[in-house]
């Protein structure tokens, strides 16, 4: 290419004829400099390294660069030999200008059949992408590249009036979301892929709604954190799941303010092998502690969540301890040895109807192990201790949820004495967590049905794990001691709703495919949760997501009485002595009596 543009910039210099011969003879002596210089430049530049395959923006930059700056030298060079007589400066511009076009063109032209090439093109799945931002951009682009090509985008559809009629690699956007069912019938769409990672959950539901109404499967991209970090690829797409539906805007946060509560110092995770427990083990993670530690009676919760802290922060100080929260003196020794300066006290028990029947054990694990916890953090002189409660704590209609109470009251009422800051977390339900409504859906329409609901209006708050461990962690910093602090839940939805739609994401048709069963309500079963007692006052703490409730106190006494009184019920085995006492301390409770 370098000859041809050297003689091919004189002929174009004198009007595209014959030049004088003693110009010609110039040009072919110099020729020899010239391919050497500019050979070099471009062998400097990586010219010849680059796959013509992939051609892109970037490898046409590198040919400009290597152009003008082998032009400049071979200018200068010739200069110096020969003062540029008999070479018309106009020469060095035209082979610029050729050598460009000349090296360019042929390496994106071979792209571009590549892209365009028919094959097997009529096997593709002809996709429409909605959303023609970046990520859509990034999408379609990434598709085009695909080797076999198994997609085809054929349209774009993005709701800024802006963006109309405009072109994306070839793509032409037509139309807004409301014209999709339009669009996915006039270009036979097989695919619709939705390339809006930072949407709002009330966005996903409104178009997801009118995916699901146009009959054409649909895909989305990760969310935009997965992309940004390179975690994931923009062709990595995969099926909408129900927590992009109920999520809600990201959670604002005193960051700096959080770090300074965790950051150098050691940090104790009760139940850190759980869903809560072990994403607030990754989230502390990420602030540098100076040391982990992680309790949990279940040995493979244990091993799985030590596995990816090491190895998602190998410098990270990690302790990983089995141990159960009721054995007092196994809890000590781990208080002895490490001394923790803030501890988050996660591990309880939770299933509802289980503990219906199982009454000292709940009790055993969610009073009298919250209590040993709290104790050693007043004996060792902790400076927080946060504990995570529930919504079913308010007017508990369940013993899960009564016992959930009296650990909240112990919490407050050890604050009165204590120089440690108690702090109390109250929040519903968490998307995905194990043993939770949302697996459980999940599995039954893997087997095809049927999905079963207690009750057709029954209602449960949902928040999704993340946003409920950053608000713990916000919560730490936020209260003075004795507070109980609760998460702004959203809207209370439906569970019947939640079965739909979750039905309608795996690609099936609820009351058709899968039949949704009303099984009626389990023991200690509420129709409707609340996150306030009505008694409590409500406070507000000028964070948005975040209320602060005052509730009734408990004298030291009481508490102790009843504690000893608990004691003697776990020993003798009397559930009917355990709910009594349990009375004593929630009078809210609307729990029947029962016996194991």
């Amino acid at each position: 290419m370098i000859p041809v543009a050297w003689l091919l910039s004189y002929w174009i210099r004198y009007n595209i004829g014959e030049f004088p011969e003693h110009l010609l003879e110039r040009a072919v002596h110099l020729l020899p400099l010239v391919l050497l210089i500019q050979g070099s430049a471009f062998v400097y530049f990586g010219l010849y390294r680059g796959v013509w395959r992939f051609a892109s923006l970037p490898d046409l930059s590198r040919i400009v660069r290597a152009v003008v700056v082998s032009t400049a030298l071979l200018a200068v060079a010739i200069f110096l030999l020969i003062r540029l007589e008999y070479v018309p400066r106009s020469v060095f511009i035209i082979d610029a200008v050729l050598l460009i076009i000349l090296l360019g063109s042929p390496r994106l032209f071979y792209r571009f059949l590549k892209d365009h090439s028919v094959g097997s093109k009529g096997l593709r799945d002809k996709v429409l992408v909605v959303g023609a931002g970046a990520a859509g951009e990034g999408l379609v682009r990434d598709l085009l590249r695909m080797r076999p090509l198994v997609y085809t985008p054929v349209a774009f559809v993005d709701d800024d009036p802006a963006k109309h009629g405009r072109e994306i690699h070839g793509i032409r956007v037509v139309g807004s979301c409301n014209d999709l069912a339009e669009v996915v019938e006039q270009w036979d769409v097989d695919l619709i892929m939705l390339a809006l990672p930072s949407a709002s959950s009330s966005q996903m539901r409104r178009i997801v709604e009118i995916s699901e109404s146009s009959g054409v499967p649909f895909r989305t991209l990760p969310k935009l954190q997965s992309l940004v970090s390179g975690q994931v690829s923009f062709t990595e797409l995969r099926e909408v799941q129900i927590e992009d539906l109920l999520g809600r805007d990201p959670v604002r946060l005193d960051s700096d303010a959080i770090r300074e509560c965790i950051t150098g110092r050691t940090v104790f995770v009760t139940g850190g092998g759980g869903s809560i427990g072990a994403e607030l083990c990754r989230q502390i993670a990420i602030m540098e502690p100076s040391r982990l530690i992680v309790v949990d009676q279940s040995e493979f919760n244990l091993y799985r969540i030590e596995q990816e802290l090491l190895q998602k922060w190998p410098e990270l100080t990690l302790n990983c301890e089995l141990g159960d929260i009721c054995d007092t003196i196994g809890v000590e020794q781990i208080f002895n040895e490490y001394r923790p300066d803030v501890i988050f006290h996660a591990a309880a028990y939770k299933h509802v109807p289980m503990l219906e029947t199982k009454v000292r054990e709940a009790v055993k694990n969610n009073v009298m192990g919250t209590w040993n916890i709290v104790q050693l953090a007043d004996q060792y002189n902790c400076s927080e201790f946060v504990m995570v409660s529930t919504d079913k704590a308010v007017n508990p209609g369940n013993i899960m949820g009564a016992t959930k109470r009296v650990a909240e009251i112990i919490c407050q009422t050890m604050d009165r004495r204590s120089e440690t800051r108690f702090i109390t977390v109250r929040f519903g339900n968490v998307l995905g967590s194990a043993g939770s409504v949302v697996p459980l859906f999940r599995e039954q329409i893997r087997r095809g049905g049927p999905v079963t609901v207690t009750d057709e209006s029954i209602t449960r708050y949902f928040m999704t794990i993340p946003e409920a461990c950053r608000l713990i962690l916000q919560t730490s910093v936020m209260g003075e001691g004795g507070e109980i602090f609760v998460l702004d839940m959203g809207e209370p939805v439906r569970i019947l709703y939640l079965a739909e739609q979750m039905i309608r994401l795996s690609g099936r048709k609820p009351g058709e495919d899968i039949e949704i069963q009303v099984t009626g309500l389990r023991p200690g079963e509420k129709l409707h949760e609340e996150l306030f007692h009505n008694d409590e006052d409500l406070t507000d703490t000028g964070h948005n997501k975040v209320m602060l409730a005052r509730s009734r106190e408990t004298d030291w006494e009481t508490l102790q009485e009843c504690l000893v009184s608990f004691r003697e019920g776990i020993s003798d085995g009397r559930s009917d002595m355990l709910e009594g006492f349990i009375r004593q301390l929630v009078p809210e409770m609307t729990v029947r009596k029962s016996s194991e």
